[in-house]
């Protein structure tokens, strides 16, 4: 991962690949415009289309998202394409998990996934509400740990931070710590649905959410569950407060790739490119958006040596495992 993210820096490919496998959806969140199940559109992209994309685009890391991924019934033909005979790039599976079961879990690991993402909104059944998925929750709360039993360590749950989980964030964390998973949180952002009722603006809101941060942050020094590096996770409390995070990188450090084949610099944008040489040659030198705080593109606006160092302590936290917490 290393040489090729070098590579990369230094040829102006993308490092993350994010590939939405479908327009369709099992949940209809409130946050999100990509709810809903939708008519599958014609062309969409088949496995052999992957394989050619990640070819070209020689990503180190890969995102297979929607919609919900699990909704395709060709996804492991997918992941087989995705990857590549040295295991590179590292995959990761965003979902929902409504669909996910531990033999798909097992099934799919075995394939080459190497992360598995799963939305968690509440640390209890208001996520149901928020996701608009009765019974979601509950089954979150019997597969996670169950999934976290075969300890391969590779489940990841994911929150959004919003104006309605604020005050349940550091309840979110206790709920990961008990199933037995690691936890990533990213900022709402509203350029999706052009919705503010979640977003967080107040003075008393950014005081709660500062005082928050600090805590997980605390927390991250103790026993490791927290993904976020330490500069990404205080920078949730910046965006919030200033409304914009200058200097984004999409369409040079990651693009999007979408159900049928365009190419995107950033999910939030429509606009689509025939080839990643016409996003960095259109996209790239009018980007001024600093709109969103999500994970990918808050961990790819560091500096080539802050990646890397964060690269070699995330893979020795993954090799001598959670001591603290244990």
């Amino acid at each position: 991962m290393i040489a090729r993210g070098t590579w990369s820096f230094c040829t102006d490919r993308p490092l993350v690949v994010s590939f939405e496998l479908t327009y369709s959806c099992t949940a209809d969140c409130q946050h999100c415009d990509k709810g809903g199940i939708k008519p599958e559109p014609a062309g969409l992209l088949r496995a052999a289309d992957y394989q050619r994309l990640r070819s070209e685009l020689k990503p180190i890391m890969v995102q297979l998202s929607g919609g919900e991924p699990l909704l395709r019934k060709d996804l492991a033909d997918v992941v087989r394409a995705v990857k590549e005979p040295n295991g590179l790039p590292y995959t990761i599976l965003v979902t929902n998990g409504r669909l996910l079961t531990k033999e798909k879990y097992l099934e799919l690991r075995a394939l080459g996934v190497n992360q598995f993402s799963i939305s968690l909104d509440f640390p209890d059944p208001r996520h149901d509400e928020f996701r608009r998925s009765p019974g979601l929750y509950k089954h979150l709360s019997h597969l996670v740990p169950s999934l976290a039993e075969h300890g391969y360590d590779d489940v990841a749950l994911n929150t959004a931070i919003t104006r309605d989980n604020l005050p349940a964030l550091l309840e979110i964390y206790e709920r990961a710590k008990e199933w037995g998973v690691n936890l990533s949180y990213s900022a709402y952002t509203p350029l999706r649905t052009g919705c503010m009722d979640h977003y967080i603006g107040s003075a008393e809101d950014l005081n709660l959410l500062r005082r928050t941060l600090d805590q997980l942050l605390a927390l991250k020094a103790g026993n490791g569950r927290i993904a976020n590096s330490p500069w990404t996770l205080s920078g949730i409390h910046d965006f919030f407060r200033e409304g914009s995070v200058p200097g984004c990188k999409a369409g040079r450090r990651f693009l999007v790739v979408t159900p049928t084949g365009g190419l995107r610099a950033c999910s939030m944008f429509e606009q689509t490119y025939q080839s990643h040489q016409e996003i960095l040659e259109k996209w790239v030198p009018q980007n001024k958006c600093g709109g969103c705080y999500v994970s990918i593109r808050s961990y790819l606006d560091a500096s080539y040596w802050t990646l890397l160092k964060d690269n070699i302590s995330s893979r020795v936290l993954a090799r001598h495992g959670h001591a603290a917490e244990c």
